[in-house]
């Protein structure tokens, strides 16, 4: 299966200031019982200030390499798809919007009475795409067609709670380049998001260096390594690394602790 990865634009895409597509919200969560369906609502709006755009909406599936960039797939093709359950009124799958216009469209996910699988998740990717490509240019002046593509991601999940689990299996931290790596997986049934927080402690003077916090997400099983550069590490002396990440869990969270000598 040819698999390739893409970035999605979420909020305002804008090439050349020729044509624009904003659909929010970036992410859709569902809830359901076997049987059951639920429906949500995305907006679409056409943020061009001249040009009248065609849209399609169209499903695919979508998964997450270890770097955590988007990998994109035909829809129905991941086993924790959920793109058959979703349906999307027939007046809404090709539309046009004139310039400032915006239309609400309705996502209906409807679970299956008997599953077919027993993963407690299920994903898709919900796409509006313009179909009348426009004149735009690059940074060069080059004349060019332009078309824009919005991604929505599509996240749903049984009733029932789950416990979830983030373990870090390796933490090494890359002297010579002042790059910290990071390797922790999803062990939980469900998709987990949070925020890594690193604290750098010299045990000799007592001077604190905070790194920014680092978003993730993650899908259930995924391995994420991370490398994230270290700023402010001048002061020689013996060293306490210490990783924090906070997942959502009020009872739980997960830290690695590693020293070294900064000569």
């Amino acid at each position: 299966m040819k698999k390739f990865a893409f970035l999605l634009c979420f909020l305002i895409i804008q090439i050349s200031a020729q044509t624009g597509l904003s659909v929010s919200p970036p992410r859709v969560y569902f809830e359901t019982t076997p049987g059951s369906s639920s429906t949500q609502k995305i907006t679409v709006t056409n943020v061009s200030a001249k040009h009248t755009l065609d849209l399609a909406v169209s499903l695919g599936d979508w998964e997450y390499d270890e770097r955590g960039e988007n990998i994109m797939h035909p829809a129905n093709t991941l086993e924790n798809s959920c793109a058959q359950w979703i349906t999307i009124n027939k007046e809404d799958t090709y539309f046009t919007l004139a310039p400032g216009e915006r239309k609400d469209i309705n996502v209906t996910l409807t679970a299956p009475t008997v599953a077919k699988d027993k993963l407690a998740a299920h994903t898709a990717l919900l796409f509006v795409s313009q179909m009348n490509p426009v004149e735009g240019t690059d940074s060069k002046g080059a004349k060019l067609k332009v078309s824009v593509k919005s991604g929505i991601k599509i996240f749903h999940k049984k009733s029932e709670t789950t416990a979830r689990k983030i373990e870090i299996q390796d933490l090494k931290f890359d002297i010579a380049k002042k790059i910290l790596n990071l390797q922790f997986k999803n062990h939980s049934e469900l998709w987990i998001d949070g925020k890594i927080s690193t604290d750098f402690i010299n045990t000799t003077t007592g001077k604190k260096i905070s790194i920014d916090p680092t978003v993730f997400y993650t899908l259930p099983g995924d391995v994420r390594k991370l490398s994230i550069p270290v700023n402010g590490l001048e002061e020689k002396g013996a060293y306490n690394l210490s990783v924090l990440i906070d997942y959502g869990d009020d009872n739980v969270l997960e830290m690695a602790e590693l020293n070294f000598n900064y000569e």
